[in-house]
């Protein structure tokens, strides 16, 4: 029972992480964006998101690596598990170093002291949530197919 609730939480965990970033992909690229725009879309995302996206990936990332040693007798699952919690560090590797510094910068401007190269921040943060958002897809792709595995394992 305990096995099964963790790995549902799992696969919960991972969906929301992977479907709220993915979501801001497709629907919040800012690339066609004016100045005041990308301003207001971005300090209205880091304010809303911020806590909740960190708090998914690192309980996420905590899950998976339960979950894998819950399943160690299953080697393959269990180094499956493994990768995807690898590909979560990853997420909060890349927010850390790269997304975290370019919110905080963004969260100083207003419209009138945006930078002249302020395209050169959303572009390398747009960059960086991309490469974050993959990560995460493939975490849960990786997670979903322990799963799928370990069901059809017990037919």
């Amino acid at each position: 029972m305990i096995s099964s609730t963790i790995r549902f939480a799992n696969i919960i965990l991972a969906a929301l992480l992977a479907g709220t970033s993915f979501g801001i992909w497709i629907g919040f690229n800012p690339l066609g964006l004016s100045a005041s725009t990308y301003l207001e879309q971005q300090q209205n995302t880091i304010n809303s998101l911020s806590v909740l996206m960190t708090s998914l990936v690192i309980i996420a990332t905590v899950i998976t690596i339960i979950s894998a040693f819950v399943q160690k007798n299953d080697k393959r699952v269990f180094i499956t598990l493994l990768f995807a919690a690898v590909f979560f560090i990853a997420c909060i590797l890349i927010s850390a170093i790269g997304n975290r510094p370019i919110d905080n910068e963004v969260m100083t401007w207003t419209k009138g002291t945006m930078p002249k190269d302020w395209t050169n921040f959303r572009d390398k943060w747009w960059s960086l949530h991309i490469m974050r958002t993959i990560a995460e897809l493939i975490a849960l792709i990786l997670i979903a197919w322990t799963n799928v595995r370990s069901k059809a394992m017990y037919r």
